[in-house]
């Protein structure tokens, strides 16, 4: 009888389920990436589509719609059908840190999206031209404590995850470190090469084969551990910053109210992707420690970075209208 009645209600259940979610998915489904194509985070979608979409039995498009520092992309998927047809490709600048350093948004993180799953983590690392007669973090802090006018470091941009990173080691150490924001880590890695600026603050990826060849010199790493591509860069927090774990991340996202069966089937289905040993690699080289946790993981993080980033935001001064 206990079987019998467990059978009944399992049934009922999927009865209330609209026909939608039951039939999902019935056609293409699009991940919008809200950045130009060619940069980590685009290709970190791209590497799964495939996978993902023989999976789905569907063919999964990756989209780009770029602008306003990731904000016009997020906003179309923001207000797309919760259908689970429209997905977004959720980085930690666009949904943790823009609600704090622009003014307005047109989007809220929390309100306006139903997490999925976090795709992995992006190690960041700092590195200097050759010249800077610094060669580890504490000594890096205690060259700028001694100029008069700090040291300049790149980054991709105002408000970005390096940036910020920058701006919370200069409130902890007392560094004095200067800002100067670029229009993407290729032209600010192309500048520290070049000798033009002392300091950048990038994935990884972008800084790895420079480093390799002797063109740049690594700093630390602001990952909880060292990276497999870079064994022999130290991490922040064994330079003497206790703590100071900084990674931008990537992950998919879905409008919310999309129904909990097709998030949790997504959730799924991309964790079976990010264990396939060639996504793994192609991660690898990308600079991205794959993840897939769940919809409620991915969530407390969310909210937790939201936190993290505000008051570090607020004593910098961060504004970007």
């Amino acid at each position: 009888m206990m079987i019998r009645a467990a059978l009944a209600a399992a049934l009922a259940l999927c009865a209330t389920l609209p026909a939608a979610a039951q039939e999902w998915p019935a056609k293409p489904i699009r991940i919008v990436v809200p950045f130009s194509p060619g940069g980590v985070a685009d290709n970190s979608a791209r590497v799964i589509a495939d996978k993902l979409g023989a999976r789905l039995g569907q063919q999964v498009i990756v989209e780009n719609r770029a602008g306003a520092s990731g904000n016009i992309g997020t906003e179309a998927v923001a207000k797309a059908a919760p259908d689970g047809y429209s997905l977004l490709l959720g980085f930690d600048g666009t949904m943790v840190i823009n609600p704090h350093v622009f003014a307005k948004l047109p989007f809220d993180t929390l309100r306006d999206f139903q997490p999925v799953t976090k795709l992995g983590d992006a190690t960041l690392i700092l590195v200097a031209h050759p010249s800077l007669p610094a060669n580890s973090l504490p000594e890096l802090i205690a060259y700028s404590k001694a100029q008069s006018g700090g040291v300049a470091y790149g980054t991709s941009g105002t408000g970005g995850t390096p940036h910020l990173a920058g701006e919370m080691l200069v409130q902890r150490s007392g560094a004095k470190l200067v800002h100067v924001p670029y229009k993407g880590g290729g032209q600010a890695i192309g500048d520290v090469v070049g000798g033009q600026i002392p300091l950048v603050y990038t994935a990884i990826a972008t800084a790895q084969q420079y480093v390799k060849s002797g063109r740049l010199k690594a700093i630390a790493v602001s990952s909880g551990k060292r990276a497999t591509s870079l064994p022999d860069v130290p991490t922040f927090v064994e330079g003497g910053q206790s703590g100071f774990v900084v990674d931008s991340w990537v992950g998919i996202l879905a409008p919310a109210k999309t129904p909990r069966p097709i998030v949790d089937r997504l959730q799924k289905e991309v964790a079976a992707v990010l264990a396939d040993p060639e996504v793994r690699a192609r991660y690898e080289v990308l600079g991205i420690e794959p993840v897939g946790n769940t919809p409620g993981e991915f969530a407390a993080q969310i909210k937790a970075d939201l936190s993290r980033w505000e008051p570090v935001v607020k004593q910098a001064g961060i504004k970007v209208d």
